[in-house]
């Protein structure tokens, strides 16, 4: 009663609470609950008392909490009821605003102010802000108690209303009255909210129990390295992802690294979803086990595992597409009411006493209709990012559930499908890099499947309303333009796959470029096959031009449709209807146009999408199902254990177990169990046998035949036999790798009578330790390369390496055996790549050792220690049984067991001796290619010598800085201004856009192109502007022509109208076809020139560059980098021009109709300032890290599918999974932040562009010159919102983008080799050099300018026709002295004489293609056998086949289909080392040069072929001057002269006699070292 005396005193006042204009406001005669004005005070109370207990307590909690900083995580807690609570609370807002503003708009409808009509409802909206702040706090901190206040506001609240709703009901207040359904709809609410706080007391007990509920907060936040936040924070934060903030702030003070992002929770990760898709996945194929012709369905797989969340998003999508119609209906509210405000002016005056508004009046009010427009807006946007934001985390998750299943039937694939070409390495990436991703996109685009026709059908209804048959006419233009782009997006898809197709196979020439680059410039050959490149460069072009029309036109037909269907409609409406058009149909139909155009434009997107979806997941399902390793062999039972138990029994074989003990009693101990009867004793000294055994490739015809071996335990086995004669097949077969066709592999640690054990076996299979003979390495450090997963053992890892003579090579690298090799690392020389892998095979502890010629790539030093130390020594001390496979005959004597293998068979299988009483012919054979003793000691020495050799040279040749150069080559620029450590540069740096660098993009495209681009894009803009003003003002004019009725006035005045409003948009229509058409050709031209410039830069640079910089760096230039510059930055840059155009334009549009609107704009201008600043820096790290934890992944997969034999030998696929997993994760909680960071700036860019409707809407209601302008102002206003959030996103994009030219620019600024010399070409003689006459005078030589010689003060002479051979420790410049004839390396003093030209006077390509050379590693090329021996195509074919007889595979090639034109794969690997060296040999012979260099070229071949190689260079070279560099020293026996090198000094000059009679001399040591 006091409030009503306090108002009584008010009442003199204006101001009252019930108004002074009616006497009975304070009449309570009736009772006081009949007086409205009472009870509207009333209802004041519960929010007043809400107010009064909560603040203090907010106060108190927030005093507190500032001191210890931010609440962690690991509190939070959701209370039951908590999304349901939130939503009524949004909703209880709602009903609210709408109450204050049915209070505000009654109340201007009075004489006076009369309070009591919204006060009470202001009240209420801040009590339930206050009520949601307060219970997110109480939660967050656990503490339930405090919820009661909650409670009882609820109560109360509750009462109060349904006082006021009765009382409502006895005076009789009809239901279509705002006021009653408000109260009505209030009720319900505060009934339900104490619903929910009384659902609350019963589950968390906090009071009225004895026992309160102790809950524990998820498992994810109890674990801090979770940071991704979106499952477990409150729903205000999800919808606008406000936990995002503290990510995307700090990425601008320090870069976002992994460890920022964290773990993925743990309902999202790999493991978590693979299980639920593979039962699922299960599920079906037990439904189609019984028909054998129908295959498992992945679609019901997908959809019984992932189901739920696409339905949760689809539900949201229409919420959003339904509440997208709100804007069209808001501005012809809009525009109507304006109009008829202007028109009418005088309001009526309500009677106070009936102050009741009906809902309609109330939605005639343009105020009102501004906020609902607001209010849409925003929720329709929340909507559309909530539906995006479901289906991108369920697309992350099915990707990582498929890349786990996809992995998993990798480790079980059959080894002959790898060979035979079924399943080659490439679809398995591309299943892995496309299929995947395309499975993703197209869940990411599903629910537009069937949320676009019902936004379609209802867009065409609500036009039907508008503008009757007219708009049908305006959607028939745009229905049936929409097959054309559908049409346009199949003829894009075809194009990007032709492109496709040529760019795998430029990159497929680039990379044999680049791997034989050393060769191509050894024999100038390398602009025949830069031509080569550029051919498929220009096919790629073509159908990059193809594809860069399609895009155009798809961009133009975007554009235009609705252009086309705007000027139907009104051109149409104007003739056929009496009344002239309302600016308010013009400007919704507008609109809804816009609105319209959205679906129809993506469909085809869409549908194409569902396509590449249908297709990928037959390429899975031909996957999954395709053949598997058998099981019946030794090898079963790894698959079926699941992942987790994998783990625990890996443990078994890696543990360090009594070494003295052989392994096999400690299983049979493990065993013991499960077994009753003991093995029989014959098999006890014998490891593996192999009983009539025929094994094939899976062809059906048998690769080994009528096998029957014993391997002896615990001894050395030697496989022997000539090239090709199934000695790898052999180690396979017993591995089962191969098919066995029929007999048995018989472990010993098994016995095969007991079936029964069959279980406890698969787990303790040996594990065999395989080095294959292609040298296979992790991309891993040398350390992790070695190691490979067992615990790391200081004193065995150093006898390893030791024995293996790994030590000097670890030095040379920049970071010792902490550097990454491998494809991403530094690219190692066979040899070292071979070293590594034995070394692996012999730090495991396993019982088994298989080595497959270990010896190929070694030199004789080298091989000889290894089998000293490593072999001899290190195994077997160890009695671990080892399978050696060799062409090193001298070795046999070592062997305990030999097994002599010829075609297939086992020739002859037992101890050197037997063979040498049964076999005399075989061991004479041997002996032959075999004439040698050990000299352990002296040999000894030498290797020591030879490491530290090594280690002095190289580490001269190769400085650390110039390696370390590498790993910052990327960062060059930025390093730059690193320099001075000054935090604030680093962070000008990264929230800079690279300016200068799209100033080079765009200016490499021309700048005639450029000027014409900017200049048609402004053009164009101006015009679609100036139709939509055209509109206005027609519109409104002919509102204006409604009071002067002259029909031919308005008839002329209409076709004027028509004229020009049709011409604007012709030109309209045109204009955006010229600018779609020049960007792409801009960008296209840039692309073609960069690319071009990169490729010539490259392939002219130093020999230099190639060693020091990865192969797969230069490689990504060309792969990654170039299809960024030539698919993505084209349609990037036209996305950025248009969306910021389009918004500036409108902009500018509504600044023109309502001038005031730019006050308003200043703070939304800084706003996004800031946003896009921050969104940018975060979003480019978030990019990188996305790239760069895929790479990785794609490695392990292409890595798993090439090691597969070691794999599965070595027993680590549970290892491999894991890392698999782990790997996934990473890349997909990157890709999960990147998008939850898309989803932050689009959520805060709409709101910003509903604020900009908001203040455009009611700047322009009380500002505006007439209703066509506000119609446009806000049909421009709306258009913002769509476009605000491109710009920002297109900015990023572009600024990754910009990182690829970046990068392409950072190679074009490389020194070239000097290729013009100061004689002309054709002042050389044609035929020099004739004689072979070379003088090496005083020769200096070194790698680079800042790097220490490599040759000193060399001379030597030698004749023409003369055998020179030329020998030294690994390093000391002989391999140097050889480039120096081909001027690949710095001669910066002295010079070299040949037939009395000096060399540095000729231009290169004239001295390179008149000399020939054989290198040490075999390269061949992709192509004929014809291209491979002269691919300038200059000689006869009589001329190749000598060649090729001469080199001993005249036969060979005959038999290949096609001869000479047979075709070699890509890096020879149909061909044997062996024969690929031949090969080699062959095309020295094919260029008939009078001088030959031969480098180390027999490294790789068997004795027998040496020995037949040294004949023809005798015969066949007779004639011709021939320089080798030795490996084996007695292939230089029969020289007429010997150089003997060291540290780049000449020691020994002279005949090989003379130097073999000096007993002291280095020659002679070498010689008998090697005898």
């Amino acid at each position: 009663m006091l409030r009503l005396a306090g108002a009584d005193l008010l009442g003199a006042m204006r101001l009252a609470f019930c108004g002074n204009d009616n006497a009975s406001a304070y009449n309570i005669t009736a009772g006081v609950l009949r007086n409205v004005c009472f009870v509207d005070a009333l209802n004041l109370v519960p929010h007043v008392f809400l107010l009064f207990i909560t603040f203090p307590i907010l106060f108190i909690g927030w005093g507190s909490q500032s001191s210890k900083v931010q609440i962690h995580h690991n509190t939070w807690l959701h209370f039951p009821g908590h999304n349901l609570r939130w939503i009524l609370t949004f909703t209880l807002l709602f009903v609210h605003v709408c109450e204050i503003a049915e209070g505000i708009v009654s109340d201007t409808q009075m004489k006076s102010r009369h309070l009591h009509l919204f006060l009470p409802a202001i009240m209420g909206f801040v009590a339930a802000t206050v009520s949601i702040v307060y219970y997110h706090n109480i939660e967050t901190s656990n503490f339930p108690k405090l919820l009661l206040a909650l409670f009882l506001y609820w109560i109360m609240a509750f009462v109060t209303k349904t006082i006021k709703l009765v009382r409502y009901c006895q005076d009789g207040v009809p239901f279509s009255q705002l006021r009653f359904c408000i109260t009505g709809i209030m009720v319900i609410l505060y009934g339900l909210l104490m619903a929910v706080e009384i659902n609350v007391i019963r589950v968390r007990r906090y009071v009225f129990f004895m026992n309160p509920q102790k809950v524990k907060p998820p498992e994810d936040l109890q674990d801090l390295g979770v940071r991704f936040l979106q499952p477990f924070v409150n729903l205000l934060s999800k919808a606008t992802y406000w936990w995002m903030n503290t990510l995307i702030i700090s990425a601008h003070k320090k870069p976002v690294d992994l460890k920022a992002i964290g773990k993925l929770p743990i309902a999202m990760r790999a493991l978590t979803n693979y299980v639920c898709l593979k039962e699922a996945y299960e599920e079906q194929k037990k439904k189609v086990a019984d028909q054998p012709n129908r295959s498992p369905s992945i679609w019901l797989a997908m959809y019984s595992a992932f189901g739920r969340p696409i339905l949760l998003s689809s539900t949201f999508r229409y919420l959003a597409d339904l509440l997208g119609f709100a804007g069209p209906l808001c501005i012809s509210g809009i525009v109507q009411g304006f109009q008829n405000t202007t028109h009418n002016t005088n309001t009526t005056e309500k009677d106070p006493s009936n102050s009741y508004l009906s809902s309609e009046e109330f939605l005639r009010n343009v105020y009102v209709l501004a906020v609902l427009l607001f209010l849409a807006l925003i929720l329709q946007r929340t909507f559309l990012q909530a539906s995006y934001y479901v289906t991108t985390e369920t697309g992350i998750n099915l990707r990582g559930a498929l890349l786990a299943m996809i992995y998993d039937k990798i480790l079980r694939l059959s080894t002959s499908n790898l060979s035979m070409g079924e399943m080659t390495l490439g679809q398995i990436n591309n299943l892995v890099a496309i299929e995947t991703n395309q499975l993703m996109w197209f869940l990411f685009l599903c629910p537009n499947l069937w949320a676009m026709p019902v936004q379609i059908i209802m867009g065409v209804i609500l036009l039907y309303n508008l503008l009757g048959v007219s708009a049908l006419v305006g959607a028939a233009v745009i229905v049936l333009l929409a097959p054309i782009q559908y049409f346009i997006a199949t003829k894009l898809a075809e194009a990007q796959k032709s492109t496709l197709d040529y760019s795998t196979e430029r990159l497929k020439k680039t990379n044999e470029i680049l791997k034989g680059i050393k060769l191509l410039k050894l024999y100038a050959w390398e602009h025949i096959f830069c031509k080569s490149v550029e051919e498929t460069r220009m096919k790629e072009l073509t159908s990059l031009k193809t594809f860069a029309l399609h895009t155009s036109l798809s961009i133009f037909m975007n554009a235009a449709i609705p252009i086309a269907a705007v000027l139907a409609t009104f051109v149409t409406y104007a003739y056929t209807n009496d009344k002239p058009l309302q600016p308010a149909q013009a400007f919704a139909s507008l609109s809804l146009f816009h609105i319209l155009v959205t679906p129809l434009f993506l469909l085809s997107t869409v549908v194409r999408f569902a396509v590449k979806a249908i297709i990928s997941v037959q390429k899975l399902n031909e996957f999954l199902l395709s053949d598997e390793i058998g099981d019946d062999s030794w090898r079963g039972g790894d698959n079926s254990v699941a992942y987790e138990s994998c783990k625990k029994h890996t443990g078994l074989h890696t543990k360090a177990i009594n070494r003295r003990q052989p392994l096999r009693y400690q299983l049979e101990n493990y065993e013991q169990t499960s077994r009753r009867q003991t093995r029989p004793v014959e098999t006890d000294d014998i490891a593996i046998k192999v009983t009539n055994g025929y094994f094939s490739w899976g062809s059906g015809l048998a690769t080994l035949s009528n096998i029957n071996i014993r391997i002896p335990t615990g001894q050395m086995t030697m496989i022997v036999g000539q090239v090709g004669c199934g000695k790898s097949s052999l180690l396979l077969a017993i591995l089962g790798e191969m098919q066995t066709l029929e007999g048995k592999v018989h472990w010993s640690n098994v016995n095969e009578t007991e079936p029964s054990f069959e279980a406890s076996r698969s787990k303790n299979r040996y594990s065999v330790a395989y080095a294959a003979q292609k040298p296979w390495l992790l991309n891993a450090t040398v350390e992790e390369n070695i190691i490979f997963g067992s615990p790391f053992n200081k004193q065995r890892y150093k006898a390893v390496t030791d024995a293996c003579s790994l030590q000097p090579d670890i030095d040379l690298l920049p970071f010792g055996d902490q550097t990454e090799i491998g494809e991403r690392g530094i690219n190692l020389s066979g040899g070292q790549r071979q070293r590594i892998c034995v070394a692996r095979a012999l730090y495991q502890n396993t019982n088994i050792v298989f080595l497959d010629d270990p010896f190929s790539a070694l030199d004789i030093h080298l091989s000889d220690h290894l089998m000293q130390e490593g072999i001899l020594k290190f195994l077997q001390e160890d009695k671990r049984t080892l399978v050696l496979v060799t062409h090193k005959l001298q070795y046999l004597p070592h062997a305990d067991w030999i097994i002599a293998m010829k075609d297939g068979m086992v020739l002859r299988e037992g101890t050197l001796k037997d063979i040498q009483n049964n076999d005399v012919e075989l061991y004479e054979h041997w002996k032959t290619l075999m004439n040698r003793q050990d000299q352990e000691l002296e040999k000894d020495m030498e290797a020591d010598q030879t490491t530290l050799e090594r280690k002095t040279l190289r580490r001269a040749m190769y400085p650390r800085e110039s390696k370390a150069q590498l790993e910052d080559e990327d960062e060059e620029e930025e390093e730059e201004e690193d320099e001075d450590d000054n935090m604030s540069t680093v962070l000008r740096l990264r929230t800079k856009m690279p300016w200068k660098t799209c100033w080079r993009y765009l200016t490499s495209g021309g700048f005639f192109l450029l000027f014409l681009m900017i200049f048609s894009k402004l053009l164009k803009h101006s015009v679609i502007v100036a139709i939509d003003y055209w509109l206005a003002t027609w519109t409104s004019m002919d509102n204006v022509n409604e009071f002067r009725n002259a029909d031919d006035v308005q008839s002329a005045e209409k076709t004027y109208h028509v004229a020009v409003f049709s011409i604007l948009s012709g030109a309209g229509i045109v204009l955006c076809l010229i600018t779609s058409l020049t960007v792409e050709w801009m960008g296209l031209t840039a692309a073609k020139n960069l690319h071009h410039n990169l490729l010539n830069k490259i392939i002219l640079g130093p020999i230099r560059f190639f060693d020091m910089t990865p192969l797969g760096l230069i490689l990504n230039r060309f792969s990654a980098d170039t299809n960024i510059i030539d698919q993505h930055i084209p349609p990037t840059l036209e996305s950025l021009t248009r969306s910021t155009l389009l918004c500036l334009s409108a902009i500018g549009m509504i600044s023109y109709a309502t001038p005031w609107f730019l006050v308003a704009l200043v703070p939304l201008g800084i706003a996004f300032y800031f946003i896009q600043k921050y969104f940018r820096v975060a979003s480019k790290d978030l990019q990188e890290l996305d790239d760069s934890t895929q790479l990785p992944l794609l490695c392990h997969f292409s890595e798993t599918a090439e090691g597969l034999t070691t794999i599965r030998a070595f027993r680590h696929e549970s290892r491999f999974k894991q890392r698999m997993l782990e790997l996934t994760d990473t890349n997909n909680i990157a890709y999960l932040f990147l998008s939850a960071a898309n989803r932050w700036l689009e959520v805060r860019t709409d709101y910003l562009g509903a604020c900009i409707v908001l203040t455009a809407a009611i700047t322009s209601i009380t500002e505006g010159p007439h209703s066509g302008f506000v119609g446009l102002g806000l049909l421009y206003a709306l258009t913002i919102t769509n476009y605000l959030n491109w710009v920002v996103r297109n900015l990023a994009d572009l600024e990754v983008q910009m990182g690829a030219v970046k990068k392409v620019h950072s190679f074009l600024n490389m020194e070239s080799e000097n290729y013009d010399g100061y004689l002309d070409a054709s002042q050389v003689p044609k035929d020099w050099p004739q004689e072979g006459e070379i003088k090496i005078e005083n020769l200096c030589v070194r790698y680079e300018n800042n790097l220490k010689p490599v040759l000193k003060h060399v001379k030597a002479y030698i004749k023409p026709g003369q055998k020179v051979g030329i020998c030294g420790r690994t390093g000391s410049g002989k391999s140097s002295l050889s480039l120096a004839f081909f001027r690949m390396v710095d001669i910066f003093d002295g010079r070299i004489v040949i037939d009395g030209i000096d060399i540095s006077k000729l231009p290169l390509h004239t001295l390179r293609s008149r000399l020939s050379i054989i290198l040490q590693d075999p390269v061949l090329f992709s192509g004929s056998i014809r291209f491979n021996l002269d691919p300038e195509c200059k000689c006869t074919d009589d001329r190749l086949w000598e060649a090729l007889e001469i080199a001993q595979l005249k036969n060979m090639v005959k038999s290949l289909p096609g001869g000479l034109d047979a075709m070699v794969t890509e890096g020879g690997e149909n061909f044997s080392v062996g024969q690929r060296q031949l090969f080699c040999l062959a095309r020295a012979f094919v260029r008939k040069s009078s001088i030959l260099i031969m480098d180390e070229a027999t490294a790789s071949i068997d004795m027998a072929t040496e020995n037949i190689l040294q004949k023809v260079v005798m015969t066949a070279f007779a004639d011709r001057t021939v320089v080798t560099i030795a490996h084996r020293v007695h292939t230089i026996l029969t020289a007429d002269l010997v150089i003997v090198m060291k540290r780049g000094n000449i020691l020994e000059y002279d005949t090989p006699e003379n130097l073999l009679s000096q007993e002291d001399g280095i020659f002679a040591s070498f010689v008998r070292a090697d005898m």
